[in-house]
């Protein structure tokens, strides 16, 4: 009897032990993609009474600040919900390896992660071009509110130390979550670019995206539109600043930042000059057929077959049948192609399963949709400002030739007498001097953005604002 007490006794110890503990802390793990890629995640977890908050970070990329929707910790089983930001992580507490197991989840892509408590250790990258504090110019933390869509925006915003009113740009994101600085693949486009151009006398904010980093929002159901609002309440924000040369007020715009750029200007006349880098300048359904078979993980046996299919996927997408409809009909289709290609390559029916059900609300998500309708070039054509379009010769994700072509046939179309489209040698999308212009290159260069590119950027804003 007394036995059997003791067993029932610790078989119930160990049960409450392991579901009451306390995952409050740093935790980190490396996850694998297909190609055999190595991921770092970093959470940071804080009890909150019955729930728990939640900081993610990935420094592989260089991004930190994410703050997911939910965090639950019940039963052994951790949840974090990050559908506003398009990710979520699911594991069980092993309380013998005091490990969290578990998957990681982002778009259609399911990558197993084990967390285990405490720091990473990181090897210290060199980053020549980052600045180091304290800087030689006035830098200050502000908030700004798109009240429309109840967005509050976090940035930083730099000048000259001398006081005057001074030119300014508001620096515009690319595609995907980022923090004010840019962050990716180690690298800080952003922080160097900004203070390079301050150096110079040019005055700067940069911001992180809304429902990123330290801005509110949802950032899952934006749309490029969405984004351009945002800017557009930078750009209210700054009027309302006595140290801003209003009449000079400017953007730059990275990738989907180079689109949203015109797509302000032609909504406002407070905007007088433009610079894009790495802009499209056809329409996103093009960009998307282009990138999709550019920058696909996984082998084919017929181009032509795939790129068919990817054409029926936009074009189902971005139709105007009901979401219900549509979803119906690109499963289907996805079914149809996918299963087969992704059967060869050794996939399970469950995965085959997970990755169309992912893939098919992934294209549906509201970006998505809009962007495939859009075309840049017809707001590049109305543009009547100044503007300046910079692109990389060894760019793989945006082509230069093709782009630009583009771009400038608009401008031409719109009559617009004020522009310079440069293509850069040896650049790629970051604006980097590389090598092969690969995505997984960005992060083993030393360099973040080249002289030669930050150059070209200054020296063309410093003659348009004198010329004004």
């Amino acid at each position: 009897m007394r036995t059997l007490i003791t067993i029932s006794f610790c078989i119930i110890f160990t049960i409450v032990k392991t579901y009451a503990q306390n995952i409050s802390g740093v935790w980190h793990g490396i996850a694998k993609t297909p190609d055999n890629k190595e991921i770092l995640f970093v959470f940071l977890f804080e009890k909150n009474q019955e729930t728990y908050n939640s900081t993610m970070a990935v420094p592989t990329f260089n991004v930190s600040g994410i703050k997911p929707k939910a965090t639950t910790f019940k039963d052994g089983k951790l949840i974090v919900d990050g559908s506003n930001i398009g990710i979520k992580y699911e594991g069980i507490f092993d309380e013998t390896t005091q490990q969290i197991k578990g998957s990681y989840t982002e778009g259609g892509n399911v990558l197993t992660l084990i967390l285990k408590k405490g720091n990473p250790e990181m090897a210290k990258i060199n980053r020549p071009q980052e600045p180091i504090k304290p800087y030689p110019y006035y830098e200050e933390q502000v908030i700004f509110e798109n009240a429309e869509a109840g967005n509050k925006l976090s940035g930083t915003f730099t000048k000259p130390n001398e006081n005057g009113k001074y030119p300014v740009v508001i620096l515009i994101s690319g595609s995907g979550r980022h923090d004010r600085d840019g962050s990716i693949p180690t690298h800080k486009p952003f922080l160097v670019l900004s203070d390079y151009l301050t150096r110079q006398g040019i005055a700067v904010l940069r911001y992180d995206d809304r429902g990123f980093g330290e801005s509110t929002g949802d950032f899952s159901k934006a749309t490029t539109a969405d984004f351009a609002q945002d800017v557009l309440s930078a750009v209210s924000f700054l009027k309302s600043r006595e140290d801003i040369d209003t009449k000079r007020i400017g953007l730059i715009g990275h990738s989907e930042g180079g689109i949203i750029a015109p797509l302000v200007a032609n909504q406002t006349s407070d905007i007088s000059f433009i610079v894009t880098l790495a802009a499209t300048g056809i329409p996103g359904s093009e960009v998307s057929v282009m990138q999709s078979k550019s920058l696909r993980p996984f082998p084919v046996p017929d181009e032509a077959s795939f790129e068919q299919n990817v054409r029926e996927s936009i074009k189902i997408a971005s139709s105007n049948d009901d979401i219900s409809k549509k979803r119906k009909a690109l499963t289907e289709h996805n079914y149809s192609y996918l299963a087969p290609v992704l059967k060869s390559l050794g996939a399970t029916d469950e995965n085959i399963s997970k990755f169309i059900e992912k893939e098919t609300e992934s294209v549906l998500k509201p970006w998505n949709t809009y962007f495939f309708n859009y075309n840049p070039a017809d707001e590049f054509e109305k543009l009547s400002i100044p503007m300046l379009s910079l692109n990389g010769s060894k760019d793989t994700q945006v082509n230069a030739t093709i782009n630009q072509n583009a771009i400038r046939n608009a401008l031409i179309k719109g009559g617009n007498k004020n522009y310079k489209v440069i293509e850069l040698e040896n650049l790629n999308h970051l604006f980097q001097e590389c090598k092969t212009g690969n995505i997984n290159e960005y992060k083993d260069i030393e360099q973040t953005i080249s002289p030669i590119a930050l150059k070209e950027i200054s020296n063309w804003i410093l003659e348009i604002i004198r010329i004004k």
